[in-house]
């Protein structure tokens, strides 16, 4: 993710910190020093914020290795001041996988807020009800409080909080997936209409924008599932590009730039003989340009970690594979031969002109 600052990784999953989360944290202190407080309530302030998101992160961690026990890696976990974000390669699609992937989150926090309430008791704090609250009682009593309140919240059954994908593994264990997802997004949107009348009522403004996130959470949702179902029916080489233009090692920069002037092609596979050798990348190929090395073989700019497709693979999966990899080319090969290419450009135009196409029988 961009404008993130990379913390380090934990069981291989890399954490980053995104540069507006300093922000919040800047905002906290600032809040605790107007509000006339000394030093050591402002470095309290900030370091529960802090201990908050090392709880989010856990919360990830939970998602991520469940996904990874039934084979889905995680590309990496970002803390955001909303929360944390933890980008799987692709969201399980057995129905049991899916439950388990999205209450692990959750129940991480369950397992905190479990052994806060231990320590309290075991320390004789007070747990008087009056004194679980966010903004009152000790360091540890409110870091319990918002465990709590972490699981609730993200147990509402609703797009894009745990609750709703639980929701939907449930439902697609007796109808289609698909239909499974439309049900729970109409619950969602149901309750995000809830919210928002709530908070026109009462003046809340944080309501309304749970109501908007939620809402607009249900609809993506549903639209991608849709999306996948349709691409699901297809295989890599209906959607491919076959026709395009092929470079070589000894063609230069300034030869690529013009058959690239000359179509719509912008991202140029590069063959050894009948062997692929690479390809080289629009941004690759702009930048040579700037420098002024026209003159330079495609050889010295071009990508050797391309990613290859076989022709008969899902198109769902490769388009996993696109997003995983944050590439928007991916080669397409049968027989180990070079046969096609798939751009996420093309991809885009070939959906919408399928959206309304499905196989009779399957797929192809």
């Amino acid at each position: 993710m961009g404008w993130a600052l990379r913390l380090g990784q934990v069981a291989g999953i890399g954490i980053f910190i995104h540069w507006t989360f300093f922000l919040l944290l800047l905002w906290v202190g600032y809040s605790h020093a107007a509000a006339g407080e000394g030093p050591a309530m402002i470095v309290s302030g900030v370091g529960f914020i802090l201990a908050l998101f090392g709880c989010v992160v856990l919360h990830e961690l939970g998602h991520a290795l469940t996904a990874r026990h039934y084979g889905i890696p995680t590309r990496d976990i970002t803390l955001l001041p909303i929360g944390g974000v933890a980008r799987l390669e692709r969201m399980p699609e057995a129905p049991l996988q899916e439950f388990w992937v999205a209450v692990a989150g959750p129940a991480v926090n369950v397992v905190i807020a479990l052994v806060l309430f231990g320590i309290l008791r075991l320390t004789g704090h007070s747990m008087a009800p009056d004194t679980l609250t966010v903004v009152s009682g000790s360091f540890l009593s409110r870091l319990m409080f918002v465990n709590i309140g972490l699981v609730i919240f993200n147990m509402l059954p609703a797009f894009p909080m745990d609750g709703g994908r639980v929701l939907r593994a449930i439902l697609a264990m007796r109808m289609p997936r698909v239909q499974a997802t439309n049900v729970a997004a109409k619950v969602g949107q149901a309750m995000a209409i809830l919210f928002g009348i709530a908070g026109v009522m009462s003046g809340n403004f944080m309501l309304l924008f749970i109501a908007m996130f939620v809402y607009t959470g249900a609809q993506g949702e549903a639209q991608g599932v849709e999306i996948r179902s349709i691409l699901s029916s297809y295989r890599v080489r209906d959607a491919m590009i076959s026709r395009f233009h092929t470079l070589t090692e000894q063609d230069t920069v300034e030869v690529t730039a013009r058959e690239s002037a000359a179509g719509n092609q912008k991202d140029f596979p590069v063959l050894r003989g009948q062997a692929i050798a690479g390809i080289v990348l629009y941004a690759d190929l702009v930048k040579s340009l700037r420098m002024g090395d026209g003159d330079q073989a495609v050889s010295q700019i071009m990508r050797n970690d391309c990613l290859l497709v076989d022709a008969n693979d899902r198109l769902d999966h490769a388009m996993d594979r696109m997003n995983a990899c944050g590439c928007t080319t991916l080669l397409v090969q049968s027989n180990e031969q070079l046969v096609g290419i798939i751009t996420e450009e093309h991809l885009g135009r070939w959906l919408m002109l399928h959206t309304s196409v499905r196989p009779r029988n399957g797929i192809h």
